[in-house]
């Protein structure tokens, strides 16, 4: 079970003791070979298994090094302050940000560096800069603000395209009628996340709304964490809430579809878009969703463990 996080000092610690615990165990070893081969060397007066002693500690230190590079990495990044322009960047176009206090923001602020430093975000036939670099984070960020050593394990990159583009990938004239927005990739792709650039920049407008696609496809990944995109997020759900979360998505469908709801009508395709829907809602436009929707809301608080605002509800 992983500790209480809320302050970047209590991140750093949280990483420090893993790494603590890892070279422990690496020095373990090292004095098991150590101790092993000089008993070897003594009674049989071979010196050269000294030698072979020495060079096997060697090549446990640099294994451990190699095997926990980004560890060492992770650690170097709370020694390098947030840059000022980023900084303004989230005070200007993501609301939640805005809502945090200044702890709270420092904690955010850093796991900005942090998944910038760990994964790819990468411009196709577009021009990126650090203001989509730091959205695409705060995308990442929102919906995990609650659980701060969570780093999205099985994403390795972003891939950022100049506009809507079709599921082959397709963008421009040679572009089928399909209009995506943001897609979590598949098959060769399954460690990837595309996303529209202005429609990532449209959702990180500075204002209250119920759209934002960044927030919608990190929803998704962490829907698909348990290998299955279905609406139901283990990680995020204990197994209490999964019948009347299911109850719920039901009913608010039903609204949908008889017009007696504002929730976007692209919720009700099936389970998983219906999460991926809320969820911006319900990070981007908190008050009025807790007004309009106030059983969702109460169900969304206990998946992300947080009410947007950054109060945690562990």
């Amino acid at each position: 079970m992983n500790p209480t996080i809320t302050s970047v000092q209590d991140l750093k610690t949280y990483y420090e003791n893993q790494l603590r615990s890892a070279r422990v165990r690496a020095i373990g070893w090292e004095l098991g070979v150590m101790v092993l081969f000089g008993i070897l060397a003594y009674f049989s007066q071979k010196n050269v298994l000294y030698l072979i002693g020495f060079l096997l500690v060697g090549i446990i230190a640099v294994i451990h090094r190699f095997q926990y590079k980004k560890s060492y990495a992770r650690l170097a990044v709370f020694k390098t302050a947030f840059p000022a322009s980023w900084r303004d960047i989230l005070e200007k176009h993501a609301v939640f940000f805005q809502n945090l206090d200044a702890k709270k923001k420092a904690l955010f602020e850093k796991r900005v560096q942090l998944f910038l430093l760990e994964k790819r975000v990468e411009g196709i036939d577009t021009e990126i800069d650090d203001q989509v670099r730091v959205l695409v984070a705060a995308s990442a960020i929102i919906p995990t603000f609650a659980s701060p050593a969570f780093d999205y394990p099985a994403l390795n990159e972003v891939l950022i395209y100049p506009a809507s583009f079709s599921e082959k990938f397709e963008i421009g004239e040679n572009k089928s009628s399909e209009n995506i927005e943001g897609m979590v990739g598949n098959r060769y792709m399954n460690h990837s996340l595309l996303l529209s650039k202005p429609a990532l920049l449209n959702g990180f407008n500075g204002r209250k709304g119920d759209n934002n696609v960044g927030i919608h496809e990190f929803v998704h990944l962490l829907d698909r964490e348990d290998g299955e995109t279905d609406g139901m997020p283990e990680r995020l759900a204990d197994n209490i809430y999964a019948l009347p979360w299911l109850h719920l998505i039901k009913k608010e469908m039903l609204e949908i579809r008889s017009g007696e709801s504002d929730i976007n009508p692209y919720a009700i395709t099936n389970n998983a878009e219906f999460l991926a829907v809320v969820s911006e809602y319900f990070f981007n436009n908190p008050e009025e969703f807790s007004q309009k929707h106030p059983e969702l809301y109460d169900t969304l608080s206990h998946f992300y463990h947080l009410t947007p605002g950054g109060k945690s509800m562990r």
